[in-house]
């Protein structure tokens, strides 16, 4: 019996000591304040830089949720099996590369599809970061006005963080970035020595 009473006193400190911590971090995010970050360039890097972050913040227990622009809804990439197994959400609505696009205006369509629903998510404030992963492409192609997504970013919850990545960002959007990080090719495999894409490292 004292055994008993023993084990079920420090499961109740280890339950207080929990919600203490879980307290404390709910109090600490209330007064972060959210960044918008931007990874653009020519180099590789953009999206597996954005999906750290995502990593990391999972393991913090934040609201995470990544939507992609260019991959379409049937991709299975790794980085899909592994938010599954997680229970990461990455929502993906292209129809691939938006260069090799045969119906451009489906593509479109599909573009500003995810963005209402992008859109949505950071005028309700459900998720503390957001990954537009390639977005840059839908405002450069003109589908999406960057006033609209500048105004958005500017109107969403103080506390929540926003990732876009993709080439070519519109100088609209790194005005209104917090941090901006250009990724720059110095070599790359496939250039140089002619090896194609390998999964793990790119897909």
């Amino acid at each position: 019996m004292p055994n008993s009473r023993k084990v079920k006193r420090m499961s109740n400190e280890e339950s207080a000591r929990t919600s203490d911590a879980s307290t404390r971090e709910t109090r600490r995010r209330r007064r972060q304040r959210g960044l918008v970050i931007v990874n653009t360039g020519d180099g590789k890097g953009k999206t597996t830089a954005a999906l750290g972050v995502l990593f990391r913040a999972w393991g913090r227990d934040y609201r995470v949720r990544m939507f992609q622009f260019i991959k379409s809804s049937t991709s299975n990439y790794g980085e899909h099996k592994a938010a599954k197994r997680l229970g990461i959400r990455i929502e993906a609505m292209g129809d691939g590369f938006t260069w090799l696009s045969k119906d451009l205006e489906r593509t479109a369509a599909l573009a500003v599809e995810q963005w209402e629903r992008c859109r949505e998510v950071l005028r309700t404030g459900t998720e503390d970061i957001v990954v537009l992963d390639e977005f840059t492409y839908a405002m450069s192609y003109g589908w999406v006005p960057v006033a609209d997504v500048v105004q958005a970013l500017a109107q969403r919850p103080p506390a929540m963080h926003v990732i876009v990545t993709g080439r070519n960002a519109p100088q609209e959007l790194i005005d209104c970035a917090d941090l901006v990080t250009e990724m720059r090719e110095v070599k790359h495999p496939y250039t140089d020595q002619g090896i194609k894409a390998q999964p793990g490292i790119e897909f």
